[in-house]
């Protein structure tokens, strides 16, 4: 596959990814954008070597860890939502959503990263610990500790205890 028939095909996909590890739209424009610059100067060895897919997720995945590490800028939770016209019938969806991000960044990054791949991508834990480059103990531990800390978050123990009573 050509590199731009690929990021025609598969580029939303991308964002979409990049948007839920790092919750914001430019700053995922700007990993994608960097990952994909990477790639480019190697397409032809991936396409022949590794699935594209998967190493561009990787690729992206590292560029979230990299500028986490860095320590270039930081994710501040606002309790302001972004303006999103002709959503009025799904504003319910969109809070959640919108609570989700907030409590996803403010994890550490590792933790964060682990929880996107497990449930946004559905990978399981041997798969994410290669991406990783970690155990798949400790792909659980961080999912553990990420998961027990948004449980405890406020935003969340009244939904979690309404849904109970349901």
């Amino acid at each position: 596959m050509e590199f731009d028939d690929y990021v025609l095909a598969r580029g939303d996909a991308l964002l979409r990814f990049a948007y839920v590890l790092c919750g914001d739209a430019h700053r995922a424009e700007d990993f994608v954008q960097e990952a994909l610059v990477q790639c480019h100067r190697r397409w032809r060895r991936i396409e022949r070597e590794r699935g594209l897919d998967s190493y561009v997720r990787k690729a992206i995945l590292r560029q979230f860890l990299s500028w986490r590490r860095r320590g270039a800028a930081r994710d501040w939770p606002t309790d302001r939502f972004e303006e999103r016209g002709g959503w009025d019938q799904h504003v319910e969806a969109v809070a959640e959503r919108d609570t989700m991000h907030r409590l996803l960044a403010q994890l550490p990054r590792r933790q964060r990263a682990v929880l996107v791949l497990r449930y946004y991508e559905d990978l399981p834990d041997q798969r994410i610990a290669e991406l990783l480059d970690c155990s798949a103990a400790t792909v659980r531990v961080h999912a553990g500790r990420g998961l027990a800390r948004l449980r405890r978050h406020p935003d969340l123990v009244g939904t979690a205890r309404a849904e109970e009573d349901t």
